[in-house]
């Protein structure tokens, strides 16, 4: 099966080798047919401590790195 790769801005690098990324999502609502925005935050492993916050970096799925870490950044 594929790994899931998505794309988002780096909300916080404070951790080391730790960044947060906010995913955002738009779809219709199904009954309203209103255009809707969802984010949600992810805690991405970057090995080198190279994206600071503002980034557009890319995530990819990996087996877990700790207890809340199990993306990875990929660009």
């Amino acid at each position: 099966m594929p790994k899931r790769i998505l794309q988002g801005v780096v909300t916080s690098d404070a951790n080391a080798q730790t960044v947060t990324v906010s995913v955002e999502r738009r779809f219709k609502h199904p009954l309203l047919q209103k255009t809707v925005r969802k984010s949600k935050k992810y805690r991405a492993h970057d090995e080198k401590d190279a994206f600071k916050v503002g980034d557009v970096v890319r995530i990819q799925e990996c087996a877990p790195k700790s207890k809340t870490k199990r993306w990875e950044v990929i660009a």
